[in-house]
């Protein structure tokens, strides 16, 4: 009698860091190992090989990277490092020159490949047979999923490297996103959440090419993708939006329910001087009134968007343009940056006075405390509307979950009180009972 035994499948570890892109980036890889036969494991020490993915954005982001890589090596020791920061391989084998490989972002060959080489698959395995879900391996909860339509950039904002690291852009063709968010939908998907570097840009690059989907032609255009993805039944929410003239033509579809009534807009800054100090594009001074006519044609509309406070230049000035501009603008959900110089931005070149640390400081919390009472005063006005919630986790205490106003990670919560048997990916409807700066609290209906 044979005593042969099933040899074990090589079992990777994965640290994935950075934006929603660099996620969904780690998600291909993953399901690439996933289809060869590997196992992905949640522990250091349970890895044959630990990947990293790394973000490069900011100093802080590459600080962040580096402490992590030294982490896996400390407790693994054999690392494969990817991503954002991957570009800069010499400045990644100076801190850490045991590791393994670096490869920069979407080099999905590159990095299983690497993998290969340290913990090669095994040979019996048949991805005919072991099946990986057709959505793929997600590492978002099951019931949200991002939905990556391009790569790349073409604008050249002076605070920014991301065309240098992830090139101009190359939107997907329009049939290949609609398969890959159908195929999300029918796995248990209830939220699709659309990101680029530059959404509204989609389809720039190939002249907005007519494709097919379901037997239909469909043009590689933002308002005929979300036009499409409405029929799916889900939520659609827009991310990184920037403000071209044709994204007027989205607002009509969020006022008629197909989707979201939810843009992220990136507006950086309101001064004109900085605007143009950043190289910003699509901004003109009709900003503020096609926000009013935004709100006039879907008054249930929804605006987030980040600030960069303490640009090389930024006057007091300039600042306080800023807060009145947000005072005009009454955005909802709000992020703020400081500035803080990227190796190889143009606006380290700039010839302009570099604001002092402390003042960056001051300024980022008095915008905080600005848009705070703003945001706080939005959300007071939802106390006693039903809305409808997406559930995200349950416990003892009650739901937690989003509504409409609500992406993941980056907005509030609502706090749900309610002994009803629900679950996460549930949608039941509720009544505002309360609101902070940033959360809602409510009862199930």
């Amino acid at each position: 009698m044979s005593t042969a035994t099933t040899p074990a499948n090589p079992k990777v570890g994965f640290v994935s860091l950075g934006c929603p892109k660099a996620l969904v980036d780690s998600e291909r890889i993953l399901t690439q190992l996933r289809m060869e036969g590997y196992d992905v494991v949640s522990t250091y020490q349970d890895a044959d090989v630990v990947v990293v993915n790394t973000c490069g954005f900011i100093d802080s982001a590459k600080a962040e990277s580096l402490e992590v890589i030294g982490e896996a090596i400390k407790e693994n020791g054999k690392v494969i490092v990817t991503g954002c920061m991957g570009v800069e391989e010499g400045n990644i084998r100076d801190v850490h020159p045991s590791v393994l490989a670096v490869t920069g972002p979407q080099q999905y060959e590159q990095v299983v490949n690497a993998v290969h080489q340290v913990v090669p698959p095994r040979q019996d395995h048949n991805p005919l047979i072991d099946l990986v879900p057709p959505q793929g391996i997600k590492l978002t909860p099951r019931h949200y999923a991002y939905l990556k339509i391009s790569e790349g950039c073409n604008h050249s904002c002076s605070f920014c490297i991301i065309p240098s690291m992830r090139g101009k852009l190359v939107s997907r063709p329009v049939g290949d996103v609609l398969d890959e968010a159908q195929r999300l939908v029918k796995a248990g998907v209830k939220e699709l959440l659309v990101i680029s570097q530059d959404t509204s840009a989609y389809g720039v690059d190939v002249k907005y090419r007519t494709g097919f989907w379901n037997g239909a032609p469909v043009k590689t255009r933002m308002t005929e993708l979300c036009e499409a993805l409405s029929t799916l039944g889900v939520w659609v929410r827009l991310h990184y939006v920037y403000p071209y003239p044709h994204v007027d033509e989205l607002i009509p579809l969020m006022a008629a329910g197909k989707i979201l009534p939810y843009l992220d807009i990136p507006f950086q800054h309101a001064s004109p001087k900085v605007l143009k100090a950043m190289k910003r594009p699509a901004f003109e001074d009709k900003t503020l009134a096609r926000i009013k006519n935004w709100r006039e044609i879907c008054p249930e509309l929804i605006i987030r968007s980040t600030f960069i406070v303490g640009f090389p230049g930024e006057t007091e000035e300039d600042f306080q343009y800023l807060l009145d501009w947000l005072t005009e603008a009454q955005l909802d959900r709000v992020g703020c940056f400081q500035y803080s110089p990227v190796e190889g931005a143009p606006a380290n070149l700039l010839d302009a006075a570099i604001v002092p640390d402390d003042v960056k400081q001051d300024r980022w919390e008095r915008f905080m405390a600005h848009q705070q009472a703003i945001s706080a005063a939005r959300l007071q006005m939802k106390i006693g509307k039903e809305i409808e919630v997406l559930i995200d986790e349950v416990d003892e205490q009650g739901a937690v979950g989003r509504c409409f106003f609500d992406a993941p990670e980056i907005d509030g919560n609502v706090f749900i009180a309610t002994e009803k048997d629900i679950k996460p990916g549930d949608k039941i409807m509720c009544r505002v009972t309360d609101a902070d700066e940033y959360d809602l609290w409510a009862e199930a209906l």
